[in-house]
């Protein structure tokens, strides 16, 4: 491989207007498809698989015109003091605003008076009109929204307080300036790491490239392939920080080549042989962990790990072709003053260890205490994960400033927590032979079940073989206690099922958050048996070893798990709540660990991969173990801790999103890539290859000669170059005339 992309990299260094101009035509082109693609609906949310989601199903078949698809608000009225919602004025108010709504907008499919429909609390301080649509949030048109924004003003001036809750306002979610702070940091970054303006602007230019054609093809087949809002902000995020880092470790190569002595060419060929290869396996870690989501059965989380994946796949291309092109337009601006004497100063015997060089020194010391130290820390931030408690977020985890989350407090005020979260309960009768005698028994039977407040009276369709049953629980929708209710329930039905034949099922958005959450557990150890698996065999066939990609296997669990533990301590238990503008703890969303898992094992063997490859590299070419460290570190470590900061600062970046599951990711995305980089692979890591010695290198002889030889550190190119392991590192002239013209 390494010979391969050695010829890639020359041919992109030599041809780069050629590369140049056909990225930039693909940019050009996804972006044409973006601005002339019609505007992306909301994805399709849906579970194969569980009762909510066929029960759902089952609603849009034999309730064909109650849009069960549809958005929903609900204009929440409370009286000022002193009044009540039925004084005579507030009841005429509210029925004027119901009739405005009606005829504010021929996407509304129905509109319920609360006068008739019992939606007036027990004190009559509080009311609220139910308003359904035809379409789905994203589908409601700006002249829909304004009407229903509108509703409530007059009311307003009348003295009521008027809130709007529901997801009818459900919007594209806004991440603001701190996206822009990440980036600049990244760059500030770059500068100090590279002490050169062109080669800081190299990355980031390559890595918003290839992140503009990732994004903007998502945003062009959107609509085609159903895909989320949140899924191009995903894709955006994990694309840049790959970008990058991917990029950082190519020209970071390339400078050290040139240090050498190389001429440009040859030191853009070397960089791509070499940490090319080292991209291409972190870049393949990467895909297999994001495609990997698929096994949870979960359309939308499939479509969003399938669209990051393809933007960390351009991702890998651009810093195999367009980064070495952009290197020979740079010229030998891509070294700066204080590199090009850092590089005459490494020639000397005499010169300074850098700090990654004594950092290696002081581990090979004590290693016993660096790996005690690292282990036992992470494990006690991971303590707080024993606690996790996961749900789906709704209206109630909104800011306090907006108007969703004041309308579902008003709510909770009035009728009680559970009001927020009603249960649908489906019956279908279709084989039972007296179907109204099935459905009072349901009723009966959940109305005797503790923490439900309130059953409503059945509603049968035309043909008269389902009903639906609203139940209303006496707790907020993401707690244990309504967690129960939705399993007493089904137990119930099991019951019913066998003896009239009648078959109860449970939806609506808190049973299907439930749902949702059940199948996330379930499917976490068999995501994690295939994501860890298949790279455990991808990094032995890197590292020809077998305790090596072990012990990165083991490192990256206890990352993720203390990373989760923080997640759990800041978003669950509030702690520095404020800091990260969290304003309202509760679960952990449901999808959280198992993408985290997703994303952050990717990104981990990014760092395995770029850190010991080094170290093999130096192993193979004659080194003792514990030199080979040294070396490993004394040429990687600035780099991998600028990579690392690099991604932290661009995931900490979505921290300031209004969208709660953007927040939350990129926080815990921020925090597990500091705690796998920093400890895990800075720290750890080296202790334990230190204990291993050359065992860290083992490998039965039979697998070595099943496993294909990748030649990731690049030997094979060397031979084909003319160098031997002891030679000075130039290679000789007729090895290099036969691959100058590839």
């Amino acid at each position: 491989m390494a010979t391969f992309l050695y010829k890639l990299g020359r041919f992109a260094f030599r041809r780069r207007r050629f590369v140049a101009l056909v990225w930039v035509a693909l940019l050009a082109l996804a972006g044409f498809g973006a601005a002339s693609a019609s505007t992306a609906t909301s994805s399709s949310f849906s579970i194969p698989g569980t009762e909510a989601q066929k029960a759902f199903d089952l609603l849009e078949q034999r309730f064909p015109d109650s849009s069960a698809d549809g958005a929903t608000a609900r204009v929440v009225f409370k009286a000022d003091a002193g009044q009540k919602m039925t004084d005579p004025a507030n009841k005429a108010e509210v029925n004027k605003i119901a009739d405005e709504l009606k005829s504010g907008s021929d996407q509304i499919a129905s509109v319920t008076d609360p006068y008739t429909g019992n939606a007036v609390s027990k004190d009559g301080s509080t009311a609220y009109v139910s308003v359904s649509y035809k379409v789905n949030s994203m589908e409601l048109t700006d002249a829909t929204r304004s009407a229903l924004e509108d509703a409530g003003h007059a009311a307003q001036k009348s003295g009521m307080t008027v809130e709007i809750g529901g997801d009818a306002l459900q919007v594209m979610p806004e991440t603001g300036v701190t996206e822009i702070i990440g980036v600049a940091i990244a760059a500030v970054v770059l500068v100090i790491t590279f002490g050169s303006l062109v080669a800081a602007g190299l990355p980031l230019l390559t890595a918003l490239i290839g992140v503009g054609i990732g994004v903007s093809t998502i945003t062009a087949l959107a609509n085609v392939l159903d895909l989320g809002s949140t899924t191009s902000t995903l894709a955006m995020m994990i694309g840049l920080a790959v970008g990058i880092d991917y990029a950082l470790f190519i020209v970071s190569r390339y400078r050290a080549e040139l240090a050498e002595g190389r001429e440009r060419e040859e030191a853009a060929g070397r960089a791509v042989g070499t940490a090319g290869s080292a991209v291409v396996f972190a870049g393949l870690t990467v895909v297999i962990a994001l495609v990997g989501l698929a096994v949870v059965n979960i359309p939308m989380l499939s479509k969003m790990g399938f669209a990051a994946a393809g933007t960390v796949a351009i991702a890998v291309l651009i810093a195999l072709t367009l980064v070495p092109a952009v290197m020979g337009f740079a010229g030998k601006r891509v070294m700066g003053r204080k590199a090009r004497k850092a590089a005459e100063a490494s020639s000397r015997p005499e010169a300074k260890p850098n700090m990654g060089t004594r950092w290696a020194r002081f581990v090979l010391r004590k290693p016993v205490w660096v790996l005690l130290v690292g282990v036992l820390g992470l494990g006690v931030i991971a303590v707080p994960a024993a606690s996790l408690e996961m749900g789906l977020p709704d209206d109630g985890s909104q800011p306090t400033s907006t108007t969703q989350r004041r309308a579902y407090d008003m709510l909770s005020d009035g009728f009680g927590p559970g009001f927020n979260g009603p249960l649908m309960v489906v019956v279908d009768t279709a084989n039972s032979s007296d179907g109204k005698t099935a459905v009072k028994q349901v009723s009966d039977e959940i109305s005797g079940i503790p923490h439900v407040v309130a059953v409503t009276p059945a509603h049968f369709n035309k043909a008269g073989d389902t009903a639906m049953i609203t139940v209303i629980p006496k707790d907020r929708p993401s707690s244990t206690e309504t967690e129960n209710v939705v399993h007493a329930i089904r137990d119930a039905g099991t019951d019913i099922k066998s003896d009239t034949g009648a078959e109860v099922l449970v939806t609506g958005s808190t049973a299907m958050n439930i749902d949702f959450s059940q199948k996330m557990n379930d499917a976490l150890l068999p995501y994690l048996a295939l994501v860890v698996g298949l790279a455990f065999l991808l990094l032995m066939v890197v590292f020809r070893s077998v305790l090596v990609p072990l012990k990165a296997a083991l490192g990256f669990l206890l990352s993720v798990v203390a990373a989760l533990g923080a997640v759990v301590a800041v978003f669950q238990w509030g702690w520095l709540a404020s800091l990260f503008g969290v304003e309202q703890t509760g679960p952990i969303m449901s999808m959280m660990p198992i993408f985290m898992v997703g994303v952050v094992f990717g990104l981990a063997m990014d760092y395995e991969v770029f850190l010991v490859t080094r170290m093999r590299e130096a192993y193979v070419h004659g080194e003792k173990p514990p030199q080979a460290i040294v070396t490993g570190f004394k040429h990687g470590a600035r780099v991998v801790t600028a990579a690392a900061v690099i991604m932290m600062a661009v995931f900490a970046g979505f921290i300031g999103s209004s969208e709660s599951m953007i927040k939350m990711i990129g926080f815990s995305l921020a925090i597990a890539v500091f705690f796998d980089a920093f400890v895990v692979r800075m720290a750890i890591v080296p202790a334990v290859l230190a204990l291993l010695g050359k065992r860290a290198w083992w490998l039965p002889r039979w697998l070595d000669r099943l496993l294909p030889n990748v030649d990731v550190e690049g030997e094979g190119l060397r031979k084909q170059l003319g160098e031997t392991s002891g030679g000075d590192g130039h290679g000789d002239a007729r090895g290099e005339r036969e691959l100058t013209h590839v």
